[in-house]
């Protein structure tokens, strides 16, 4: 069977899905039932989930309740049936019926006591408010929502142009809101978002055209959902496979463009576990081999002339596995066996000429941005480093800047695992 964890950055995030948004006002404030949740969890996976990454299944199901945990499988976002021309076809079919029975036995592979996949997907948009569903639903202890195109969840779980909840969705809302973990990957921890979801977009394009509200044909232009996804997590936006598809540039323009002051930047098969979100205690930890951006734009000042657009002081933080991050106070804490890295190389930062890799690079090369931050942690003998895009009229530059406050944390005492406060600057060059 083949499993698509999303989209790819070359396709439309979903063919034949139109969303047309006339008014670009402030997004109203939340309704009764999106209220976020106090009691449950979220892990949520910066996409490309590997069947083999057992930390973080056995993060999920020890959540759901460990040998007893009973997880609902949600595909929506994976193409019907109907759509998939492989259906019929157990080791090609790519389809949220398939998808749902592969995700439904790796968690009981993983050890999970039982997994069902929830009937729901663009040929079954009615089982969203079916009772016999909500009986399923509550029957779970713990939901993992698959990849694809969040914008499909939008369409079969939520109702009307004010998005209010389906009766599963309001079941499990309530679910997590009385201790239950939501997980997703891809499409599935972008649905987690509040206002100002993102639908698609690449970063040289985004930092040159900027943002609209829309989902678009067009996979390079950078658009949002005003109203969101289901609102689980609002303490920022939230962006995914950031590293591997150079999303930072985008992550950081729609934030501004928004209003936001921060992104979490989920990276690939690494998940960010939230616990009590939506209160003054929430706090992530990192699980994974790679990691998750926080990108702080309290401080940040964009500003637009005839050379282009250009985002000042705004910040870089880089946590990696078993680091903690307070999402009320903005501390970051790593983990236990990490210590303060002092730097040692006296080798210059290596030149970036294509800080975003650039789907128009054929030698582009994944974390490519993170690879400058941290080569710059490292270094003795700078105080500053530059990457720029790929793409030139304009060339932007990303320069990282060693601020007073920033830190670096590492493993073996050598290496830049963590970052902390880098401040960071994007401008036409």
């Amino acid at each position: 069977m083949r499993v698509s964890h999303g989209p790819t950055r070359r396709a439309a995030l979903a063919a034949g899905i139109t969303l047309t948004l006339v008014a670009t006002a402030p997004v109203a404030h939340a309704t009764s039932e999106q209220r976020p949740a106090r009691d449950g969890s979220l892990v949520l996976v910066g996409g490309a989930l590997k069947d083999t990454n057992t930390e973080i299944y056995g993060e999920i199901i020890d959540r759901a309740g460990g040998s007893g945990a009973r997880i609902g499988v949600i595909t929506a976002a994976s193409v019907p049936e109907s759509q998939d021309p492989d259906a019929a076809d157990p080791d090609r079919c790519s389809n949220s019926a398939c998808n749902g029975a592969y995700y439904a036995a790796l968690f009981k592979k993983h050890g999970a006591a039982d997994a069902q996949w929830i009937p729901i997907d663009l040929d079954h948009i009615a089982n969203a408010d079916s009772d016999a569903v909500v009986a399923q639903v509550d029957s779970m202890t713990g939901f993992f929502f698959g990849g694809g195109d969040q914008y499909r969840y939008v369409q079969t779980l939520l109702r009307g142009p004010r998005q209010r909840d389906s009766k599963v969705l309001a079941a499990i809302r309530a679910k997590l809101s009385h201790g239950a973990v939501i997980a997703g990957s891809s499409a599935g921890a972008q649905i987690a978002s509040g206002p100002d979801m993102v639908t698609g977009g690449e970063s040289y394009q985004a930092l040159r055209d900027g943002s609209a509200p829309g989902y678009f044909d067009d996979p390079t232009r950078l658009g949002h959902l005003p109203r969101g996804g289901f609102g689980f997590l609002r303490s920022a936006l939230i962006d995914t496979h950031t590293g591997a598809y150079g999303r930072e540039g985008r992550a950081y323009r729609l934030a501004a463009d928004t209003g936001h002051d921060r992104v979490y930047a989920l990276d690939e098969n690494t998940a960010v576990v939230v616990d009590h979100p939506g209160t003054t205690h929430e706090q992530l930890t990192v699980l994974g081999p790679n990691g998750a951006a926080v990108l702080d734009l309290r401080q940040a000042r964009a500003t637009t002339t005839p050379a282009g657009w250009t985002l000042r002081g705004a910040r870089y933080t880089y946590l990696t596995d078993h680091d903690r991050y307070d999402a009320h106070t903005w501390r970051v804490r790593p983990a236990a066996d990490k210590l303060r890295l002092a730097p040692g190389n006296t080798a210059p930062v290596p030149a970036n000429t294509d800080a975003f890799c650039s789907a128009a690079n054929p030698d582009g090369k994944a974390y490519s941005l993170r690879g400058t931050a941290r080569a710059l942690a490292q270094t003795r003998v700078q105080l500053a480093a530059s990457a720029t895009t790929f793409e030139a009229a304009p060339r932007f530059a990303v320069t990282f800047i060693k601020s007073d406050t920033f830190t670096a944390w590492s493993v073996d005492g050598s290496t830049a695992d963590t970052l902390v406060g880098l401040s960071v600057t994007i401008a036409p060059r």
